[in-house]
């Protein structure tokens, strides 16, 4: 690999069913972030249209409550972010933060309607992988409300 080209997407979450060929193709729509421990990634309440995925690291999605930040949930390599806000636009639901040093990779919206418009076969991986991912959020989700449904009945 020459000092100008970008490094390969690995073989983790939504580009786990790529080949080497497609994740290198995917690689060159989108960036790779690195974010010290402590770094705010994408900020509750901000425009958000970008899909990410952690490569490496832990990063913690919060949201604040009372003054207080609640953690809902710590991702790691291969986890997503941002799927729900590629199809849907809007302001972000939530803060990720970085746990210690992290890197990320994004791809805009734009740029993922650029992929799948040169690149169909392997987007449509992609876009499987990821209703995958939302299905299984949601049915989990759906879990939770169930649960929380029966323990506050009598």
């Amino acid at each position: 690999m020459s000092q100008s080209e970008p490094p390969d997407l690995p073989a983790l979450g939504f580009a786990r069913e790529l080949s080497e060929e497609e994740r290198r193709q995917l690689s060159t729509y989108g960036e790779f972030i690195a974010a010290e421990d402590g770094q705010a990634i994408i900020e509750e309440g901000l425009p958000q249209d970008s899909l990410s995925m952690v490569v490496s690291g832990t990063v913690h999605v919060q949201t604040e409550a009372g003054g207080r930040h609640v953690l809902l949930s710590s991702l790691r390599a291969g986890d997503v972010i941002g799927e729900v806000n590629i199809f849907d636009p809007a302001e972000a639901s939530a803060t990720v933060v970085a746990n210690g040093f992290a890197v990320l990779w994004s791809i805009s919206r734009a740029k993922l309607d650029a992929f799948m418009h040169h690149h169909p076969a392997a987007s449509s991986k992609v876009l499987l992988s990821i209703a995958t991912t939302l299905s299984r959020k949601l049915r989990r989700t759906n879990e939770k409300a169930a649960l929380q449904q029966q323990l506050a009945q009598p």
